[in-house]
């Protein structure tokens, strides 16, 4: 089972003994999903609305420390935008039936209801 958290983040370089050109730069980051039912796995639920990033600074903080640049006072994550959920049909499969095994948790009628909830249509399955 694999899937992932595709996030599209922009990183502002501020050097205090340079001068850089450009000095913002876009690039792709990955977050490994948990496995359902397991410590992190309602990431999605926690962080993401519709789709998008429910709430921007704590993300690019988040950002920021998945990236390795969160101690760095010249590098700064300045917007960050969800661009998919990543994930093969097993994982699918397991993270569906453990969303229809506690619906009341995401206050929702189906599964179908909480992944446009919190994921929109941005989920993508691969082989």
């Amino acid at each position: 089972m694999e899937a992932a958290y595709v996030f599209r983040v922009a990183v502002r370089l501020d050097p205090p003994d340079a001068t850089v050109d450009p000095d913002r730069f876009e690039t792709t980051m990955e977050l490994p999903a948990s496995e359902p039912e397991t410590d992190g796995w309602l990431f999605f639920r926690d962080r993401l609305w519709r789709g998008e990033v429910g709430d921007d600074p704590s993300f690019r903080k988040l950002a920021e420390e998945r990236l390795g640049v969160a101690p760095a006072a010249s590098v700064e994550v300045v917007a960050a935008d969800f661009r998919e959920f990543r994930t093969d049909e097993a994982y699918l499969d397991a993270l569906t039936d453990a969303i229809a095994d506690d619906l009341g948790r995401f206050n929702a009628d189906s599964v179908d209801e909480v992944v446009h909830k919190y994921l929109g249509s941005s989920v993508h399955v691969r082989g």
